[in-house]
C-alpha cells in the first residue's frame, strides 16, 4: 500500500489536465456512445505504457528520440484533422446524439454495418489519441518510470496504483460525462461543445508543433 497509493495519486496528478484523450472521452460519455470500450483503452493503454516505463524502456526511448519527434509530428497532423471535423460540427451541426432507430424497412444488415464501421472508428480514434500524444509518453513512460524506481522493489506495486488511477479517472469522466446530457438538449448547444473541442485540439496540436 506504501507504493500503491503513490501510484494511484501521481497519476491522477498527471491525467486531471485538459488534453485531446480527456475532451475525447469527455464527448463519447455525453453522447453515451462506446463508453466501455473508450474507457477499456485509454486505461489499457495507460497501463501498458507504465509498465513499459518501469520496465526502463524511457532509456531506450532516450536513446532514439526520433521515436517521441515521430509520435509528435504524426499527433499534431492527427489533432488537426480531428479538429477541422470539430469544426465543422461546430457551423453546421451534427454532432448531437441522435435516437437510434428507423422504419420498419430499414435493413438490418446495412444498419449492422454502419454500427461497425462507427464503433471501429471510435476505437481507432481513442488509440491515436493516446498513441500519437508524446506527452503520454512523457508522464508514464519518462516520469512515472521514473519516479516508480525511487520505490525500489515497490515499483510494481507503484505501477499497480498507477493503473487504478487511470482506470479510476476515465470510469468516472466517461460514465459521469452523462449526466451534461441535460445540458446539451439542443443542436446550439452541441455546436458550442463542438467549437470548442476543435479550439482544444488546435491549441495542443500547436503547442506539439512547436515542441
Amino acid at each position: 500500500m506504501l507504493a500503491v497509493v503513490p501510484g494511484f495519486l501521481v497519476m491522477l496528478s498527471l491525467i486531471l489536465a485538459i488534453g485531446a484523450q480527456n475532451v475525447f472521452v469527455l464527448r463519447q460519455g455525453v453522447r453515451r456512445e462506446h463508453v466501455g470500450l473508450v474507457v477499456v483503452i485509454c486505461a489499457a493503454s495507460d497501463a501498458v505504457l507504465v509498465a513499459a516505463g518501469v520496465a526502463g524502456l524511457g532509456r531506450l526511448v532516450e536513446a532514439v528520440p526520433w521515436l517521441v519527434n515521430g509520435a509528435r509530428l504524426a499527433g499534431a497532423v492527427f489533432l488537426l484533422g480531428y479538429a477541422a471535423l470539430a469544426a465543422r460540427r461546430a457551423v453546421v451541426g451534427g454532432g448531437e446524439l441522435t435516437p437510434a432507430g428507423g422504419g420498419a424497412g430499414q435493413a438490418t444488415s446495412g444498419a449492422t454495418v454502419a454500427v461497425r464501421s462507427r464503433t471501429a472508428t471510435v476505437a481507432a480514434t481513442a488509440v491515436a489519441l493516446t498513441w500519437l500524444n508524446p506527452h503520454v509518453y512523457l508522464d508514464t513512460v519518462f516520469l512515472l518510470g521514473s519516479v516508480a524506481t525511487t520505490h525500489g522493489e515497490d515499483r510494481w506495486w507503484f505501477a499497480l496504483g498507477a493503473a487504478i488511477g487511470s482506470v479510476a479517472w476515465f470510469t468516472t469522466l466517461g460514465y459521469g460525462a452523462r449526466h451534461l446530457s441535460g445540458v446539451l438538449r439542443t443542436p446550439r448547444s452541441w455546436q458550442v461543445l463542438d467549437g470548442l473541442i476543435a479550439l482544444v485540439m488546435v491549441v495542443i496540436a500547436v503547442s506539439l508543433l512547436r515542441g
